[in-house]
């Protein structure tokens, strides 16, 4: 049982026992309480109802205390009744057989707070004090005759009515700690349910029979969008139709005809979801809509697609390496050949380029293929990006390009694999160093690092021609290239790397000419939560 339920019942047996008090009172002094029994020892009976009466409000005033011991105060309580009750069955002998009567509840309510064997004593103690009563009556004469059995059955009832009810008490007290733990357990399944309902990739509406939303969980906020209301009930109450009357026009179908579109449904600008209905209840008119975002199922069908090619490409290169280097070999013996024309010989050269650039390819799909998991680690992005530029200048000639880091910053802590980052910038500074001047110009190229939020970014900038817009929009796709002598894999290497370290490349056009490739790294929090 709860302290507060105990105490709440504590203070009702207390209330009672002022009832019992003032019952007394009102038999000792008021002038028809000769009715109910004559009074023999007047005495007692005044300085017992006063006393009682005094004890009965103290008793009530302390149950109510935040902070009491409960079996305690049962039984000070109980103890003052039993005695209560052999002082006024000794000066009112009459009313005996009632006192008995009450004190019997007493006992029964006192044992509801203690151990059974408190209570099975303080049975006896009322049984005693009956008995002692009876003896002391009975050595002074008493005019009232009782018969000695009536006590002893009193004194029976006693011991049945505090072990019964002790343990009647402590099965309550068992099966209501048992709801207490099932309610607990109730409440924390309602907040989980509700958490996973929240928290799901699936956007869940639940809408009534008159078209109202009466629960839509986070996902379902972001695809509907264009919410006003902050906040979990942002779309609680509003109207489907009008929220969304594409969606309100296809549950309208569904509840006409039980049959789905199984075409998917544009929300809003660049979100296409697929609607399910299901009813709640059998009987209810409230609906359960299950909004899945296509855009995931197609980057997850992507994803998967790439894999699969991944596989198939790399075993095709394997098949292709060996007779490309056979190939490669002859055109070489041929062409230390005298007796090769020159014509031949140019033929010859064309051969041999188109096999270079073939088994370029062909080693680029392999580490693709052969790419390992990003482990990411704390990076210090100004010297790493230093480091990279003394590492290529011993690569490029100066005169070939001019690389430099520009950052306001002395330091920029940042979360990356250092072997991805350096293959990644490998890559934009080589796009770069190629396609990023202007004829018969040096190749300018920065690497520019700056704090972008909680997010670090470092750019690679260059000044060259720019990039078409037709072209930007497929730079970051497998196989795509402008060039004769590239693989088209440069740049959809470095986007896959980025996003295997939570990192964003994007390119961004630069208005006074050039081009920008800008890496977004992941806040440092995100990637350590993980």
């Amino acid at each position: 049982m709860s302290p507060w339920l105990m105490q709440r019942e504590l203070s009702l047996f207390s209330l009672y026992r002022l009832l019992e008090a003032a019952l007394l009172a009102l038999l000792v002094f008021s002038p028809w309480g000769e009715l109910m029994g004559e009074v023999v020892d007047p005495a007692i009976a005044i300085t017992v109802s006063l006393g009682y009466l005094v004890a009965s409000v103290g008793l009530l005033l302390h149950a109510r205390h935040p902070h009491i011991d409960h079996p305690a105060h049962a039984v000070v309580g109980v103890a003052v009744d039993i005695a209560v009750a052999g002082l006024v069955s000794h000066a009112i002998p009459e009313v005996a057989p009632g006192v008995a009567m009450l004190l019997l509840f007493n006992i029964s309510a006192a044992s509801l707070f203690v151990s059974l064997r408190s209570s099975l004593l303080i049975a006896a103690a009322a049984a005693a004090a009956l008995l002692f009563e009876r003896i002391v009556s009975i050595v002074g004469g008493s005019s009232f005759d009782r018969p000695l059995a009536e006590t002893l059955m009193f004194a029976l009832g006693f011991f049945a009515a505090a072990s019964l009810t002790r343990q009647l008490g402590k099965q309550v007290r068992d099966t209501q700690a048992l709801a207490e733990r099932r309610g607990a357990e109730a409440a924390n399944m309602a907040e989980i349910n509700e958490l996973v309902i929240r928290r799901m990739q699936t956007g869940v509406l639940l809408v009534d029979g008159t078209g109202h939303i009466r629960l839509a969980n986070e996902a379902a906020m972001l695809l509907l969008g264009d919410i006003d209301t902050p906040g979990d009930d942002a779309l609680h109450g509003r109207t489907l139709s009008k929220l969304a009357p594409r969606l309100a026009l296809r549950l309208a179908d569904w509840l006409r005809s039980g049959s789905t579109d199984d075409a998917p449904l544009t929300l809003r600008e660049h979100t296409d979801v697929m609607p399910r209905f299901v009813r709640l209840l059998a009987n209810s008119d409230h609906t359960l809509i299950f909004l899945d975002d296509t855009s995931l199922v197609s980057r997850r069908a992507e994803s998967l697609t790439l894999a699969t090619m991944g596989r198939f490409s790399a075993g095709l290169a394997h098949e292709i390496r060996n007779p490309l280097a056979a190939i490669s070999y002859a055109t070489q013996l041929l062409e230390e050949s005298e007796d090769i024309r020159d014509a031949d010989r140019r033929l010859l050269q064309i051969i041999h380029q188109q096999c270079v650039r073939t088994n370029g390819i062909v080693e680029s799909v392999l580490s693709l293929a052969r790419r390992e998991r990003a482990r990411p680690e704390h990076v210090e992005l100004v010297a790493a990006a230093q480091a990279f530029v003394q590492d290529y200048r011993m690569i490029v000639a100066d005169d070939n390009a001019e690389v430099r880091v520009s950052c306001d910053q002395a330091t920029l802590p940042a979360v990356f694999d250092p072997r991805h980052l350096h293959q990644v910038l490998t890559a934009l500074v080589n796009n770069a160093v190629r396609y990023g001047r202007m004829p018969g110009a040096l190749a300018r190229i920065t690497l520019r690092i700056e704090q972008d939020g909680d997010c670090p970014s470092l750019s690679v900038l260059d000044r060259g021609p720019g990039i078409p817009e037709a072209v930007a929009a497929q730079l970051f796709r497998p196989f795509f290239t402008t060039s004769e002598s590239g693989t088209g894999l440069g740049l959809y290497i470095a986007h896959e790397l980025c996003r295997a370290n939570e990192a964003q490349l994007e390119y961004v056009a630069v208005p006074g000419g050039g081009a920008c490739f800008r890496i977004t790294l992941a806040a440092r929090q995100t990637l350590l939560r993980r």
